[in-house]
């Protein structure tokens, strides 16, 4: 079971995931994993309450509130006789996140039924990953953490908690633990795909550290990141463009576009486009906080 909720608020496959401090962030969209990126949508959410969401009568729906709101006491109701009915906890979940899409409710009130969900499904970690970005949002940074150490102690390749606790990591302005963490999975990299085959992704690790590494401007330990990955695995076109990004930031424009070319050459068909609009967009001057698209695909399939 994968959490992909309706009415477009966190299922759409191409929802953006924040990561403040991060050079290279396009390259994000390319690391080969699926994220649910609760904060962009709560943000969007806020934002969206400003806006009229009936083009008619310039406010939600109050029907569909009503609805989504009796749903929500009717499944309420039948947890207070089994508070472990996981198909009443997932349907609470989703009703109150789209409750929150047309701007009403609390982002707290998804935080109980993700902790209970993520107890009953440790192998799910996605629940734990949505729980964490949801007690980042409400300032429980502390909570946030303690979500994605949950996840990674079990599984350290895990690339939804991996780059949920870096962001966290960077959004308390400690990059070097940031870094550290990184290095710390690619030291046990080795040996975890010895014993569970593919269990880390190598050269997507390496890609973020090497994010995280630019972000701090130290532009000769991302380069030199990004060339180990290239070495790593030459069919792979992540780290390809990761480079080429960065060398453009730089004004290495020529460098970057011979690296660009190569990256669309080893993409897949559906990224070839993205890839194209990096190489033609106009450098910035210098890196500022932004969201990326990110695709529910894995690049390498």
């Amino acid at each position: 079971m994968s959490l992909e909720f309706k009415d477009g608020f966190v299922s759409q496959p191409r929802k953006r995931w924040i990561v403040n401090g991060v050079l290279v962030l396009a390259v994000l969209a390319f690391v080969g994993v699926s994220m649910v990126p609760l904060i962009a949508a709560f943000n969007q959410t806020q934002s969206s309450t400003q806006k009229p969401a009936n083009t008619r009568s310039g406010s939600p729906s109050s029907d569909q509130k009503s609805k989504l709101e009796d749903a929500a006491r009717g499944y309420e109701q039948v947890l207070q006789r089994e508070s472990e009915n996981q198909t009443a906890l997932r349907g609470l979940l989703e009703t109150r996140l789209q409750l929150l899409s047309l701007g009403a409710g609390d982002i707290k009130s998804v935080i109980e039924p993700l902790e209970k969900l993520a107890k009953l499904n440790p192998e799910q970690t996605r629940y734990a990953v949505l729980l964490a970005q949801a007690k980042q949002q409400i300032g429980d940074r502390e909570g946030a953490a303690q979500a994605y150490r949950s996840v990674l102690e079990n599984k350290p390749g895990d690339l939804e908690a991996l780059q949920g606790m870096v962001a966290l990591l960077l959004a308390q302005k400690r990059p070097e633990a940031a870094v550290g963490l990184l290095q710390d999975t690619l030291k046990t990299a080795s040996q975890a795909n010895k014993i569970q085959p593919g269990s880390i992704d190598t050269v997507a690790v390496q890609v973020l550290l090497g994010n995280v590494q630019a972000s701090q401007k130290s532009y000769a330990q991302a380069l030199s990141v990004y060339d180990q990955a290239i070495k790593n695995d030459q069919q792979d076109f992540r780290p390809v463009l990761a480079k080429a990004m960065l060398l453009k930031e730089q004004g290495k424009t020529e460098e970057a576009k011979i690296l660009f070319t190569k990256a669309a050459a080893l993409a897949p068909t559906q990224y070839k486009d993205e890839i194209n609009k990096q190489a033609s967009a106009s450098p910035t001057p210098s890196p500022s906080p932004t969201s990326t698209p990110t695709p529910n695909s894995t690049p390498k399939e």
